[in-house]
């Protein structure tokens, strides 16, 4: 990706991002999926709500899957249904292989009936590297100093900053996990004018996804477009780079303002 924000490795897995990344649940389109990649977006989510034309645009790009970092989400809680998920997802999108196996908002420490599934599925060439997503900061700082996941999916947004205090200094430099935060628009309550504080701007999105990657323990941030037109409006915004700290203060002014009404 041109501009500020450069492409970054994600945390110890030996993988290349660009430091935007794009989530399935939300409408983008199939070629908006193309022209995110080819602007340098590659980490893709296949997520929750799995849409038609985002498994079209993954598929489109089949002839540079090596380029592409997939990872692909399994919220269940049984063992044995972890592979059948995970299948089911590769024959979707038409891939042998998923980069990031993510275990879906474990709230607590993953027993080890499905560590040990996801081990075999590891061992089967089917994944390359496991992860977990939680809202959980205390959970989300003991992992970052293990070994067991290479990637670690937590929530951050202006709103939500206690994660620079409680999750991100435990993070080793080049040794830790990489770092995905997801809800950067906080569900858009952040680009919402009744909420702002008197007298301050309203966010943009990009806004909100300039504040996230502002951070430097952030690899990755997710966003979700719905359209072509918010793709755009991601991409553009992203050539910004980090914002400044004038920037920086005022979106920490509306998401405490936000905080307070919560």
């Amino acid at each position: 990706m041109s501009g500020s924000f450069e492409r970054t490795a994600l945390g110890r897995t030996g993988l290349t991002v660009g430091r935007l990344g794009l989530a399935c649940s939300y409408g983008a389109p199939a070629k908006a999926v193309e022209r995110a990649f080819e602007q340098g977006v590659n980490y893709f989510y296949w997520g929750s709500l799995r849409r038609r034309a985002f498994a079209q645009g993954i598929r489109n790009l089949a002839s540079r899957r090596d380029e592409l970092v997939l990872a692909v989400q399994s919220y269940s809680r049984v063992a044995r249904l972890i592979p059948w998920s995970l299948e089911r997802a590769l024959r979707q999108l038409r891939t042998d292989w998923a980069d990031v196996l993510l275990l879906g908002l474990w709230n607590r420490e993953a027993p080890e009936r499905i560590l040990e599934e996801c081990r075999k599925l590891e061992r089967r060439g089917l994944v390359r590297h496991l992860g977990l997503s939680t809202h959980n900061r205390a959970l989300a700082a003991r992992l970052a100093g293990s070994k067991e996941f290479a990637v670690l999916h937590v929530r951050y947004n202006a709103v939500h900053t206690k994660v620079e205090r409680e999750v991100f200094p435990y993070v080793p430099d080049g040794s830790g996990p990489g770092v995905v935060c997801f809800t950067a628009t906080y569900w858009r309550r952040l680009l919402d004018p009744r909420r702002m504080p008197p007298g301050e701007a309203t966010p943009t999105a990009g806004d909100c996804y300039r504040f996230v990657l502002s951070h430097p323990a952030v690899d990755v941030c997710l966003t979700g477009p719905s359209s072509a037109a918010q793709m755009d409006h991601a991409l553009e915004t992203f050539r910004q780079g980090p914002l400044s700290e004038d920037e920086l203060a005022w979106m920490r002014r509306v998401g405490r303002h936000i905080y307070a009404k919560l």
